[in-house]
């Protein structure tokens, strides 16, 4: 179906406003696929902040370090930012245009094929189900930090189920709920974070205990490339490697925005922001942070030595960079209060990823790639039954019970780390479809909501490269040879084949070909629904300045 710009579809409009009836704030009863939109700019803003902030930025971050060294960390991290800044130039566009529930999973299938979309939405939902007991099993590593009793089975079984009873308690209270729970667990991560980019750069230039302006010392002393597994050259690039997979791990963001965007109560204005700000986060959060990892503590250091090379383990939460730092310096108070920020970033991550997870699956069901039955949203719009179902996946975490939580991550890392590389992929894919759609119907893309500039070259650029980290994921699978390790690098590989080609011959789809791609689809019911608002928007400078009773009856189009 071809895209007329110059129709407005005004019996579609009318017809829509009559049946959403008269919307005024956000406590009016829209539902879009009966998800309520309800959340502001505010929560979006913060909720995508939170979505990229979670324990790979504070802990994990670590291991890229000690195997790469503060040179390849640094160039792994900003060379992954750009290519995954490509992805969110991709899916901005197509989000803003249509923010339907499911987000990018149900435009692959509705855009390329719907094999690609079943894979997309299980892929998903297996990704955000499985971080959840990741974030649940950092989360006890971190509070190991003040007792070792924590490790012990009683306690760990007991913070395990009270983190499940509060994700459940949190979601289950809606998307309002979730919401502004979300907006103040991210702004803790903000305040950890900036505090830790201080702490850095007081502390180099010679505010610390020892007066040691230490500044870039790290960088060539003990230098800025380590050595892994190999000697000389290779093990160099084996180091780089290295930090570049906990690049591919740790740098994440488009995806939440876009799983969000039926919910927002202003899409093509909100999430249009909200996917512009995320380039300032990658630089801000992962490039920066990046660097800031290198500058405070050499790759060398007996600590990280024994976390990643030893006997450590996954340590505790002193395997934070930034703690490691702070003892060495012999800094008091302060890695205490780094540590319950860190407690607040993971807990808020998994909060998150629990709310994606259940997104990810309900909008399986609206495509039939689920049971019908998992549609069924109580009366404050909340996907119970999908609910129900993700929260089987934190159980998972009780594994630490009977094995070491080291143990536990390593291969909840790895399945992450193929499950995000994956939906990247899919997104770009989307995206090449798309843009074919456009030029073959002669759709000026200009008149988006976003427009996405390099295009469809930078699509083609991140796919590729997105391909080439996924194939190469299972390196050191064969240096030397290991079955486990090959199995944790290539299990999510394996099992999206199965699942794309299952679907495909089970349900004989097809190929979607460009001037197929229908480019109204849920257009009229989104401009019906934007077109009914009363109130302008409201931008997020305003929404915090109104939140503390300042500017109250002002407007912000921002």
């Amino acid at each position: 179906m071809k895209e007329s710009h110059t129709e407005k579809h005004p019996s579609s409009g009318d017809a829509m406003t009559a049946e959403l009836g008269s919307i005024r704030n956000v406590d009016s009863e829209d539902k879009m696929g009966h998800l309520h939109r309800r959340l502001n700019n505010r929560q979006i803003q913060l909720i995508a902040a939170g979505g990229s902030i979670g324990t790979a930025l504070f802990i994990s971050i670590g291991g890229g370090l000690a195997k790469g060294g503060p040179g390849s960390l640094l160039i792994a991290y900003t060379v992954y930012t750009l290519i995954l800044a490509l992805v969110n130039n991709s899916v901005a566009e197509m989000n803003t245009y249509m923010p339907v529930a499911g987000g990018f999973v149900r435009l692959a299938g509705y855009w390329v094929d719907d094999a690609l979309g079943f894979l997309a939405g299980w892929n998903f939902f297996l990704y955000e189900a499985i971080l959840i007991p990741f974030e649940i099993t950092a989360l006890n590593i971190v509070i190991s930090f003040w007792s070792d009793e924590v490790v012990k089975p009683g306690p760990t079984a007991g913070i395990c189920a009270a983190v499940i009873i509060l994700y459940g308690l949190i979601n289950v209270l809606a998307v309002r709920g979730y919401g502004e729970a979300e907006f103040w667990l991210s702004g803790g991560k903000l305040i950890l974070i900036f505090m830790l980019f201080a702490f850095t750069f007081v502390t180099m230039v010679g505010g610390n205990p020892q007066r040691d302006a230490y500044g870039f010392r790290h960088f060539t002393n003990p230098g800025s490339f380590a050595t892994y597994l190999s000697g000389g050259d290779l093990g160099r690039f084996e180091g780089f490697l290295a930090a570049l997979f906990s690049a591919s791990f740790t740098v994440v963001g488009p995806e939440y925005i876009s799983m969000v965007s039926a919910e927002a109560q202003r899409p093509s204005i909100y999430i249009k922001s909200a996917f512009i700000t995320v380039y300032y986060r990658f630089c801000i959060f992962f490039i920066i942070g990046a660097l800031a990892v290198g500058i405070v503590v050499p790759y060398n250091h007996p600590t990280l030595v024994n976390l990643y090379f030893g006997d450590g383990g996954g340590g505790t939460a002193a395997a934070s960079p930034y703690v490691i730092a702070m003892e060495t310096l012999g800094i008091g108070v302060l890695p205490h209060i780094v540590n319950a920020l860190i407690l607040t970033s993971i807990f808020s991550a998994g909060n998150t990823y629990t709310y994606c997870a259940t997104r990810a699956l309900y909008s399986l069901s609206l495509e039939g790639r689920a049971p019908r039955f998992l549609r069924r949203c109580n009366k404050n719009g909340t996907p119970i039954y999908c609910f129900a179902i993700v929260m089987l996946f934190p159980m998972l975490s009780f594994l630490q019970v009977s094995s070491s939580s080291a143990v536990v991550i390593t291969w909840l890392t790895a399945l992450i780390t193929g499950g995000g590389l994956i939906s990247f992929i899919i997104m770009s894919i989307t995206f090449i479809n798309y843009h074919k759609a456009c030029v073959t119907q002669g759709v000026d893309r200009k008149t988006r909501p976003y427009y996405g500039y390099f295009q469809p070259y930078g699509a083609y650029i991140a796919l590729g490269f997105q391909l080439l980290i996924l194939l190469v994921y299972g390196y050191y699978a064969f240096r030397p040879w290991s079955v486990e390790l090959f199995f944790q690098s290539y299990t999510m590989q394996i099992l999206a084949v199965v699942l794309f080609c299952g679907w495909k011959l089970f349900k004989k789809t097809r190929y979607i070909r460009p001037h197929e791609v229908d480019l109204v689809w849920e257009r009229p019911l989104i401009e019906a629904y934007e077109d009914s608002l009363i109130d302008p928007p409201v931008g997020f400078w305003t929404e915090m300045a109104q939140m503390v009773g300042l500017r109250r009856n002002k407007v912000d189009f921002r």
